[in-house]
């Protein structure tokens, strides 16, 4: 399936969350304590097959397998279904059940070596206008749809670009409908060989401090296997991504590594704005998805 085909089909997604409220999906009647203990972490050294990736886990982390982290996902936070989440990493402190809980969804991305070379070249001031006014633009028919409408406030952490280890991190301050809660959506990307590694934390902007803290933490926590590292690029051999880093900063609020398409955290504490999905529609998915962009056209 393309990125752009993911991207658009978050759009049926969120029509199913909307059908159904957090009460009638959450935890079959155990509280969040109950559902927490049921789980079966890991701590460590963490192997991940699937992205040939692997992360060495401080004693502030835990991790748990791919059928424990849909559980918490879509049992515990209500998301539909969703074979692409790998693993989700957990903070010791504070616990899934606490109000103030956060946690870190694992996907991958087999998209092929994603050339760094507009890292160095990036305006990211000039990048965060343009995926505002993209934002703006498409409000009305994200509105007409009945989702209400997505701000992009501005960068919660600037985009930064770690050349020497080849990984990514931002973070945006999201509003929904105008509400005075905001969302933190939090990003890293570890490119890898073969794609990248997407780490993706939700919260509300009030965890900043404490989501930024864990999430740098983290940051050297991860990595690919050898053979599989951005190092070991073969440009004769490898196949190539359609786009560079700009666009996975960019074009995060419509792909599949982005905030939209792993929203448990987000509906566990704003579940009533339920605007998720649409944001594939309408200029900014044109923009990123519908027509080149740097180094060739994303499909």
């Amino acid at each position: 399936m393309s990125i752009r085909s993911m991207a658009l089909g978050l759009l049926a997604g969120a029509t199913l969350l909307c059908a159904a409220s957090p009460a009638a999906l959450a935890q079959d009647g155990q509280d969040g304590a109950a559902f927490v203990q049921s789980l079966h972490f890991r701590t460590g050294a963490i192997e991940v097959p699937a992205a040939k990736a692997r992360f060495n886990l401080g004693p502030e982390f835990r991790y748990l397998d791919q059928a424990d982290a849909r559980r918490v996902l879509e049992d515990m936070w209500g998301n539909p279904p969703d074979e692409d989440v790998l693993g989700l990493i957990v903070p010791r402190s504070p616990g899934l059940a606490d109000d103030d809980s956060w946690a870190v969804v694992v996907t991958y991305s087999d998209d092929g070596y994603v050339s760094d070379e507009d890292a160095s070249k990036m305006d990211y001031a000039k990048l965060l206008r343009e995926m505002q006014e993209q934002t703006n633009a498409a409000n009305p028919e994200r509105e007409k749809a009945g989702y209400g409408t997505l701000q992009l406030v501005g960068w919660a952490v600037p985009p930064r670009y770690d050349a020497g280890n080849n990984k990514l991190y931002w973070a945006k301050e999201l509003a929904f409908n105008g509400q005075p809660t905001h969302v933190l959506n939090y990003d890293i990307r570890v490119l890898g060989r073969h794609g990248y590694l997407s780490l993706n934390a939700v919260s509300g902007m009030g965890e900043l401090p404490l989501v930024r803290t864990g999430m740098e933490k983290l940051l050297p926590m991860a990595e690919f296997e050898p053979g599989a590292r951005y190092a070991d690029h073969n440009p004769k051999t490898d196949k190539i991504a359609a786009y560079g880093v700009a666009t996975l900063i960019g074009g995060g609020l419509a792909a599949k590594a982005g905030l939209f398409a792993k929203v448990g955290l987000l509906l566990a504490k704003f579940w009533k704005l339920l605007l998720i999905g649409v944001i594939a529609l309408g200029g900014a998915a044109r923009k990123f998805f519908g027509g080149d962009r740097g180094r060739g056209t994303v499909r």
